[in-house]
């Protein structure tokens, strides 16, 4: 199948490791002109040596998603060096987990800091340059954005409650954006991994290994066996479903939530 991904201008927040860095080698197997995102030079720098290994490419951005300005910059430098960004997947940030009982607002606050706005901050101003582009050239291709979330949005966690909150205000941002941004062409969906098979996953396996007393295979057997499928998903299914999602194969796609988590959780 023909994604028409070759020359298009990718733009992925958190694009260093795990997810991120899988729909960058995704997007760049394709021919895409791929910028990753990240705060860590380090991270960037590995992710870079990696991808090299396999023979791409990619432009490295030093930013914090964070900061509203910082996400302006790494917009116009990424527009600068490689043209106008046709597709923008965001993952970046995640929400630290409290203990129910430790909540207090300014945990709360912390959660939006940490995965809302590294999602919005550069989400609205690839907006406005996707909307000005199309305003200046009715007939130029006008863009897509991927928000890669999670499922803690979408089922309540007694440890997870702020992150989840911000995953949920995340789900309906992206839907209702997507009901106002069609006017223009541009499609904006989501995915909802479940527990997938990043660096996130093995630093959770290697604390309850701890707790429970058992070995990391063995908390990680026990856990995948509660996955109706039967295992996690890895960082490259998740990326498989970015792919369909930013490609013209999905033409008609917008404002869609797709869950990714092995039918763990059975809801419409």
């Amino acid at each position: 199948m023909n994604l028409e991904l070759n020359g298009k201008v990718v733009l992925i927040t958190g694009g260093s490791k795990g997810i991120g860095l899988a729909c960058a080698r995704a997007f760049a197997f394709e021919g895409a002109r791929v910028a990753i995102v990240s705060r860590d030079a380090a991270n960037l720098s590995r992710a870079r040596e990696e991808l090299a290994r396999d023979g791409l490419q990619v432009h490295l951005a030093r930013a914090d998603m964070h900061d509203p300005h910082s996400a302006a910059d790494v917009v116009e430098e990424a527009s600068t060096t490689l043209g106008p960004i046709d597709i923008l997947i965001n993952s970046a940030g995640a929400a630290r987990r409290y203990d129910p009982e430790a909540l207090d607002a300014a945990a709360f606050r912390a959660a939006m800091d940490a995965k809302y706005f590294p999602y919005i901050n550069p989400q609205q101003e690839v907006l406005r340059h996707m909307v000005q582009r199309r305003e200046s050239a009715p007939e130029a291709a006008s863009g897509t954005i991927v928000n890669i979330i999670g499922m803690g949005g979408k089922v309540a966690s007694d440890i997870h409650l702020a992150g989840g909150a911000a995953n949920a205000a995340l789900m309906l941002a992206t839907v209702g954006l997507a009901h106002y941004y069609a006017r223009y062409g541009i499609r904006i969906n989501a995915i909802n991994p479940g527990a997938t098979r990043t660096e996130r996953l093995e630093e959770t396996l290697a604390l309850e290994a701890g707790r429970q007393g058992l070995t990391r295979d063995e908390v990680l057997a026990q856990d995948e066996a509660r996955v109706p499928l039967g295992r996690y998903a890895t960082p490259e299914e998740v990326a498989n479903v970015a792919l369909f999602l930013a490609s013209r194969r999905a033409s008609y796609v917008t404002g869609a939530i797709i869950p990714m988590d092995g039918a763990s959780t059975p809801m419409i």
